[in-house]
């Protein structure tokens, strides 16, 4: 039978409050550094979008554990934040929320920015020329013009939060209820005697979720491209 446990259940909402919150943080940055990148040239370019996409290729558990070096409890940023400012990322769910949002940063920039680069920098210009301070360019054309890009940047980073699991665990492990997602939920259960009903059910839930998100960057990507062009 189909029934999801309290255990489950709590894995599920923090899987969807980390990835909520990693989106939501991460999404301003991917869109401020997607304009950058597709509109300005400038010396270390090359470098900067390699480090952008930096996490794809690096194993998982290195960004995790690079994350624990530098903004874990000792670590060169964390100590600091703890020290001073009561702030801390380590084995808390805010640090997976971070973790998500690093992982999956590269997946939302990369439409942002091919959204970005699509515009006709005309329409931009003529903008300008008519007074438009260039915040009110990006604001006005810019930005509504790229949020087919935004949607889809947004959704797809959400996806890719919502499975992530290799920096996730490395960098704030895997305590339930408070940095256990769907994933290392999962894993878990793998390694426990009839453990493997419960991890079916979040498998199932988690591929829904993933469905449910790409269908839903399509829809509205395919609206704001109606919308965007009057039809």
């Amino acid at each position: 039978m189909f029934e999801i446990s309290p255990a489950e259940w709590t894995a599920i909402l923090l899987s969807l409050r980390v990835a909520v919150v990693a989106t939501l943080v991460a999404t301003p940055f991917g869109i401020a550094l997607a304009w950058l990148l597709a509109r300005r040239e400038f010396w270390g370019k090359s470098i900067l979008d390699a480090l952008v996409h930096l996490p794809l290729v690096l194993p998982p558990v290195v960004t995790g554990y690079l994350l624990l070096l530098t903004l874990g409890r000792r670590g060169l940023v964390g100590a600091w934040l703890a020290d001073n400012l009561g702030i801390v990322f380590a084995f808390r769910w805010t640090g997976a929320a971070l973790a998500c949002g690093v992982m999956s940063f590269p997946l939302l920039v990369r439409p942002i920015r091919l959204s970005i680069e699509a515009i006709d920098r005309r329409l931009e210009q003529a903008s300008s020329t008519l007074g438009a301070a260039p915040w009110q360019v990006f604001a006005t054309v810019t930005l509504p013009l790229a949020l087919p890009g935004v949607l889809a940047g947004m959704v797809l980073g959400f996806a890719k939060a919502i499975g992530e699991f290799g920096a996730t665990i490395t960098f704030v492990s895997n305590i339930p209820g408070e940095t256990q997602t769907i994933s290392s939920a999962i894993y878990s259960l793998i390694q426990t005697p009839d453990g493997d009903n419960a991890a079916g059910r979040l498998v199932v839930v988690s591929t829904v979720i993933a469905m449910g998100a790409l269908i839903a960057s399509e829809w509205f990507a395919r609206r704001a491209t109606k919308r965007l062009h009057g039809n």
